[in-house]
C-alpha cells in the first residue's frame, strides 16, 4: 500500500500577488484632508472631545505596525503631520492611553458574493501583567496571564469578520454564538467549519438558526442526543466510523467512513486558513503590550484591521497540481 502523499498547490495569480506582498512593505502613508480628525460639537454638557475616533485608531495603527510605545506614536504621527502639511494637533501618550480602552474600532473588510462560509478558530497570546512583573521584580513565582482570541473569516476573501477576546479559562463553544451575532442577519451564511471542540448541542443550534451547515468533525466520545434535535450540518454529532446515525433521523444523515472521507467530502480541510490568519495575527507581536483587558480587546482589533487591510491588496489563488 503507497503512502499517503500531502497535495502540492501552484499559484495562478504569480504577478498579481507579488506586487500585493510588495505593497504591504510600502511606506507611503496617506493623510485624507476630508478626514474627521475633530469631531463636532456634541451638543451635551462637559469637555468636548478633542480628537476622533478615526484620529486615535490611525494613531494605535502606526503604534501596532511598527511596534512603538505611546509617546514614540505621538512624536511619529506630529512628523508625519508636519511632512504632509497637515496644521493637526496630535493626542498624547495619556489621551491614547485613556481612549484606547473604550475605543470601537472598525474592521474593514470588501465582502464577496454568495452565501458566507465561515472558518472558526481560537488561539491564545500571551500578554504581560502583574503577576510577571512582581516574578522579575522580587523572584517570586512567575504567573503567566493569556487571552483566548476566537476568531471567524471568510473562506473566499480570508478577511476575519467576527472576533472575540476572553480570558483563558472560557472555552471555544461558548463564543460560536457570540461570533455569529457579529454578521448581519441579512448576510447568508453557507456554512460554519469548526474543530470538534464545537460539537455542542448549542453551537449546532445557534448554526442551525442562521440556516447554514456545520462543518464539523464528531468528537472521540460523542453520543446521540436526546431528545434528537435538528441538526445543523451535513453530518450528525452521533456518527462516526464506529455507528450510524440516531434511530430516529435514520436516513437523513450520512454515515462518514473517518476523518480522511470527512476532509474531502465536507471541505473540512478549509480550516487550515484560519489557522494561517491566527499566525498572521502573532506576527504582528507575539505578546500584547496593554495591560488591562479593555485595552487589550482594543489592540487585537487594531491588529486585525491591519491584516484586513493587507488582505485586501491581494490573496493568492491556487489549484491542486496533478
Amino acid at each position: 500500500m503507497s503512502s499517503w502523499a500531502p497535495t502540492k498547490y501552484k499559484t495562478k495569480n504569480w504577478p498579481s500577488y507579488n506586487t500585493a506582498l510588495k505593497q504591504r512593505g510600502s511606506l507611503s502613508i496617506w493623510f485624507d484632508p476630508e478626514m474627521v480628525w475633530t469631531p463636532p460639537p456634541s451638543g451635551k454638557r462637559g469637555r468636548q472631545q478633542q480628537f476622533s475616533d478615526a484620529a486615535i485608531q490611525t494613531c494605535l495603527t502606526l503604534k501596532v505596525l511598527f511596534g512603538m510605545p505611546l509617546r514614540q506614536t505621538t512624536g511619529f504621527v506630529q512628523s508625519l503631520l508636519q511632512l504632509v502639511g497637515l496644521n493637526w494637533a496630535v493626542p498624547d501618550f495619556s489621551t491614547l492611553c485613556r481612549r484606547q480602552r473604550t475605543l470601537s474600532v472598525r474592521l474593514p473588510h470588501r465582502g464577496s458574493k454568495g452565501p458566507l462560509n465561515l472558518l472558526i478558530d481560537s488561539t491564545g497570546i500571551k500578554a504581560e501583567g502583574e503577576g510577571e512583573w512582581n516574578a522579575r521584580k522580587h523572584d517570586g513565582s512567575k504567573r503567566r496571564i493569556w487571552r483566548k482570541i476566537h476568531i471567524g473569516i471568510d473562506e473566499k476573501t480570508l478577511e476575519v469578520r467576527a472576533v472575540e477576546v476572553t480570558g483563558s479559562n472560557i472555552g471555544d463553544a461558548p463564543m460560536l454564538p457570540e461570533l455569529l451575532n457579529q454578521i448581519p442577519s441579512d448576510q447568508d451564511i453557507g456554512s460554519v467549519t469548526a474543530d470538534g471542540a464545537y460539537d455542542t448541542r448549542k453551537c449546532h443550534e445557534a448554526i442551525a438558526a442562521r440556516n447554514a451547515h456545520a462543518v464539523i468533525p464528531p468528537r472521540k466520545n460523542a453520543k446521540p442526543w436526546k431528545p434528537p434535535i435538528v441538526h445543523a450540518g451535513m453530518h450528525c454529532r452521533a456518527m462516526d466510523e464506529r455507528r450510524s446515525c440516531c434511530p430516529k433521523r435514520r436516513g437523513q444523515c450520512t454515515t462518514i467512513p473517518g476523518p480522511d472521507t470527512l476532509a474531502s467530502w465536507s471541505g473540512y480541510h478549509r480550516r487550515s486558513r484560519v489557522e494561517t490568519k491566527m499566525h498572521c495575527i502573532k506576527l504582528l507581536g507575539q505578546s500584547l503590550m496593554a495591560r488591562d483587558f479593555e485595552r487589550q480587546v482594543a489592540e487585537i482589533h487594531v491588529r486585525i484591521s491591519v491584516l484586513n487591510s493587507y488582505t485586501a491588496l491581494g490573496i493568492p489563488v491556487t489549484e491542486p497540481v496533478a
